[in-house]
């Protein structure tokens, strides 16, 4: 028989493989943002042009409501001069041209008595000459709209005779060149959004390979897969490839430890001797809980770990009733058809658990066990509780970066039209795109560069370059990137500094990662008028950074935890902001790193200070 650990092996390099023949490993996650990019701007596409056509449409009706009044106006007044003066055939002649001038459906002059005395359809006209007089009820001017027309009444009072009123159908009709014209705008709005994302997309796609290799690993991992030559990635692709493998390397020597553990312990046991078998010393050596139940549903065997997991005891369970330990209504379902012989194939089902002892989330792999003719079913339980908070994690680590590139990136794309359509003719306009599109890639390489530490402090590997570090440097690109966004917000951006900063030993790169994710946050979170202040200060021993701002402020519960990762504040206002949940988790990170730390003081609604404190002549800790 083969090994199974060896075909999923084998099948998950086949699918490799296949993978393989259309893209490069680590392009998959990439290729799907942006197919899903193309499809939300194709979906786009499709609801301005719906919207476009609905608009003018209803502008189109609009029109005609307005000029079906002015006409109908205009008309009733010729009509009551012309019929108060026995001049017929006038009024027939001038509601004919009327019809025929502006389009109607149907222009008439009906008597109060309801005869017809003139009609653009002379067939319809069914009195031929003025009677003296006539009675019939005075109507009141009405306006409305019907299905693809708008139709409109306006009363006659012709003098010494009686009442009339004046009914006109103005039909409702799109042209089709103005139909044609307004969607091949919209195309060729959306073949030129392709275009630019296609540009994009390319130039994303190399620095993300590594993040979507490791992406695409821990989703086989998900699966169920364990070797680590399918779990592995290049090397080539960087340094956080090399620790992805390393930890991978440290996950198969200590899983192999463990296995040695657990068989040490059961030959150990089995050597010692006692009341149990062999057999049920090997059940106990195993993480999972195994139960075994026969055609009457008894329990002829339970190990230990089941009966933790079932949270009973497990002298009183051997013989017992399964119905009286397991409470589950769909695992009692799928063992009673097993044991009856209705189901005779593996069942499987995930049962979320809660109680003083703790939630979590139990995995019941019910099996046929057959000998002869009789019927038993086997029954494997593992707590899967930490592979659904990892599970959890992952999607949303996932979810938080596509939503957090999606920004850097459409703002990309915008200003590459601009400059390509109107900087062609206008350099000031070229020039501002360009500084914007530089802008926006700069915070699209924090934004990758924090995802890639998240990775880096996740395998433990987050390591600092250290080097001389010129604050003055720092502090002046800090300054240029931040001030074009406070103008658009109107915030006033100081700077506070000292006449001379010193040099000091630390990592550039973390440093000022840190830095702006504090200068970022103040920015994000102070609302349009608001002022925001970057204060220096240095006393030999110690520098410290300290950003305030005027913003929303956090609340005290919300202080406690702003730094644990991925965790957001509750606040409703800050739903509306983007944002991944890491920037403080990095930003303290890499301080304490340095030696120092990141701290928090805050008001609701009044504004925060966030200070870094940093030793001058800096180490790594």
């Amino acid at each position: 028989m083969s090994d199974p650990q060896q075909n999923n092996a084998t099948a998950a390099s086949n699918v490799g493989s296949r993978r393989s023949r259309w893209m490069l490993r680590g392009e998959s996650a990439v290729a799907s943002i942006g197919i899903t990019a193309a499809a939300i701007l194709l979906s786009a596409m499709a609801v301005l042009g719906w919207w476009t056509t609905r608009a003018q449409k209803q502008y189109l009706a609009e029109a005609r409501r307005e000029q079906a009044r002015s006409v109908g106006a205009l008309l009733a007044q010729s009509a009551e001069v012309l019929l108060a003066a026995d001049e017929v055939s006038a009024a027939r002649r001038i509601v004919s041209e009327a019809a025929a001038q502006y389009d109607l459906a149907q222009c008439r002059i009906v008597l109060g008595d309801g005869r017809t005395i003139a009609d653009a359809e002379p067939s319809q006209i069914t009195l031929q000459k003025l009677p003296a007089s006539w009675h019939g009820p005075t109507v009141e001017e009405l306006l409305e709209d019907q299905d693809g027309a708008v139709s409109a009444r306006f009363p006659l009072n012709v003098a010494g005779r009686g009442p009339a009123r004046l009914e006109l159908t103005a039909r409702v009709v799109l042209p089709s060149w103005a139909l044609w014209q307004s969607q091949t705008a919209v195309g060729a709005v959306g073949a030129a959004s392709l275009v630019g994302l296609l540009v994009v997309y390319r130039r994303t796609r190399v620095r993300l390979r590594a993040m979507c290799a490791i992406h695409e690993a821990l989703g086989a991992m998900a699966a169920g897969e364990t070797s680590e030559a399918v779990l592995g990635v290049s090397d080539g692709l960087g340094d956080e490839a090399r620790a992805w493998n390393r930890m991978l390397a440290d996950r198969e020597r200590a899983r192999t430890a463990a296995t040695a553990s657990q068989a040490a312990e059961a030959l150990g046991s089995r050597g010692r001797g006692g009341s149990r078998g062999d057999l049920d010393a090997a059940f106990d050596a195993m993480s999972q809980g195994v139960l075994l139940v026969d055609e009457k549903m008894r329990v002829k065997h339970i190990n230990g770990a089941a009966a933790s997991f079932l949270r009973a005891k497990r002298d009183n369970a051997a013989g017992a009733d399964v119905r009286t330990i397991i409470e589950q209504s769909d695992v009692m379902e799928s063992i009673q058809a097993i044991v009856t012989g209705a189901v005779r194939k593996k069942t499987v089902i995930e049962v979320e658990r809660q109680g003083d002892a703790g939630a979590g989330v139990l995995r019941f792999s019910i099996r046929p066990v057959r000998r002869e003719d009789s019927a038993a079913a086997m029954i494997l339980i593992e707590d899967i509780t930490q592979q659904k908070v990892a599970e959890e994690s992952r999607n949303a680590f996932v979810a938080h970066a596509t939503h957090e590139l999606r920004t850097p990136l459409t703002n990309i794309r915008l200003y590459l039209e601009t400059a390509m359509e109107d900087g062609e003719n206008d350099p000031a306009i070229r020039g501002k795109a360009l500084n914007v599109i530089n802008q926006e890639a700069r915070r699209l390489e924090r934004i990758v560069g924090e995802m890639l530490s998240v990775s880096e402090i996740e395998a433990g590997s987050l390591r600092l370059r250290s080097d001389d570090v010129r604050l003055d440097v720092l502090l002046n690109d800090l300054k240029t990137d931040y001030e074009p966004q406070a103008a658009d917000k109107k915030i006033a951006l100081k700077f506070d500094l000292p006449p001379k900063l010193p040099v000091i030993r630390g990592d550039r790169d973390k440093l000022a990662l840190a830095m702006h994710n504090l200068l970022g946050n103040a920015m994000k979170y102070t609302p349009e008028g608001g002022r925001v202040t970057v204060a220096v200060k240095e006393d030999g021993k110690q520098l410290v950074f300290a950003v305030t701002d005027t913003g929303i402020g956090i609340s005290d519960e919300d202080a406690e935890r702003i730094f644990e990762r991925f965790y957001r504040a509750k606040d409703k206002r800050v739903e509306k902001i983007t944002g991944t949940g890491l920037g403080l988790t990095l930003a303290r990170e890499v301080v304490r790193l340095h030696g120092g730390d990141v701290t928090v003081e805050s008001e609701l609604n009044k504004g925060s200070t966030f200070t870094i404190t940093v030793p001058v002549t800096s180490e790594a800790a």
